[in-house]
């Protein structure tokens, strides 16, 4: 089963067929292949896959034709409200730092097609977006959606004490500059990653509707819904899902049980009744990014090794041998000629 199987509900969805309408867009349009009517939309205990959702965003961004900056747009409409019971969890967090935390906790839960991490970079606090494995468009419409969302979110949680301080795309600027901005920050482009960054300082204050038995309430009813949507989507295609995701670097075993909230154990022994291996999934997709960072060309072989997560260019050459019969420095050679891949 695939990863456009794991289960969301149905607000994001509505969300976005509610901006179209507003576009001019008929909401018969919007949902046009996506089995979904506006009638079971309403219904907030529907459950959609995310693979439904795909063919909305899908449907919107044709319907717009393309539009500049519509990412962004819809981005600006996931209120804190939009994540349900989620979202009360993040508000009666302790401290936004709290919140943080328990949003990348069940980060499945969300609306978001990115993986998204945190990591502290002097000052300042930054969130990663790793972008999904989507055609260009469509990829670039979510990435820009998810990043802004989530600055809404922390905006809505921090009220006037957040504001960013960097908001950066890996991708080129556009030919024509769209003048977009999120929350009063111009996106910068060509950067080595999607993030966004603010002060750390902002993690530290509290929050003013703070109640420790609403957290621990929806913290037990988030985990209950993430296992029951992990069991119907199989765990194989949700590893494969955050393997595939990122762009600087391939998680480890215990990286991805946080993302799924099981325990390593638990997350190896779940692969084994699938019949699979966490070694034989990752050495899967490390096959297929050599090949695929190989033909890009961009990359030399001692930065692709970096990448793919080995310790040396000798480690990944073997590896490279052993999946395809030659070695890396052979297929570069060859790759003009090498059509089976």
């Amino acid at each position: 089963m695939s990863f456009r199987n794991f289960l969301r509900g149905p607000t994001s969805a509505l969300l976005m067929v509610e901006f179209g309408d507003e576009k001019g867009f008929p909401a018969e349009k919007i949902l046009l292949g996506s089995g979904l009517t506006l009638a079971q939309l309403a219904d907030p205990n529907l459950e959609l896959t995310a693979d439904q959702e795909l063919r909305v965003a899908e449907n919107l961004l044709r319907l717009s034709g393309h539009a500049a900056g519509l990412g962004f747009e819809v981005g600006m409409r996931y209120h804190f409200s939009t994540y349900g019971l989620f979202g009360y969890g993040l508000i009666s967090s302790a401290t936004i730092g709290d919140a943080l935390a328990l949003a990348l906790r069940f980060l499945p839960l969300t609306y978001a097609f990115t993986v998204v991490a945190y990591e502290e970079q002097g000052d300042e606090g930054v969130l990663t977006f790793a972008a999904p494995g989507l055609a260009p468009d469509l990829r670039e419409f979510l990435l820009a959606r998810d990043m802004t969302a989530a600055a809404l979110l922390l905006k809505e949680l921090g009220g006037n004490d957040f504001s960013l301080s960097r908001f950066c795309l890996s991708k080129q600027p556009p030919p024509i500059p769209d003048n977009v901005e999120v929350l009063g920050c111009a996106p910068s482009y060509a950067a080595k990653s999607n993030s966004l960054a603010f002060d750390r300082s902002f993690l530290r204050l509290p929050l003013p509707q703070a109640n420790a038995v609403t957290v621990s309430m929806c913290e037990q009813m988030c985990t209950q819904l993430m296992q029951r949507r992990i069991a119907h989507a199989g765990m194989t295609a949700l590893v494969q899902h955050y393997l595939t995701t990122p762009d600087n670097g391939l998680p480890d075993l215990s990286s991805i049980s946080e993302l799924l909230h099981v325990s390593p154990r638990t997350l190896k022994r779940r692969l084994k009744e699938e019949g699979t291996t966490f070694r034989k999934l990752l050495a899967d997709v490390r096959s297929r990014n050599a090949i695929n960072l190989l033909k890009d060309g961009h990359m030399n072989l001692t930065e692709i090794a970096e990448r793919l997560g080995f310790s040396d260019l000798s480690s990944f050459s073997q590896a490279f041998k052993r999946w395809h019969g030659i070695s890396p420095s052979q297929f570069s050679q060859q790759k003009n000629n090498f059509g089976i891949y």
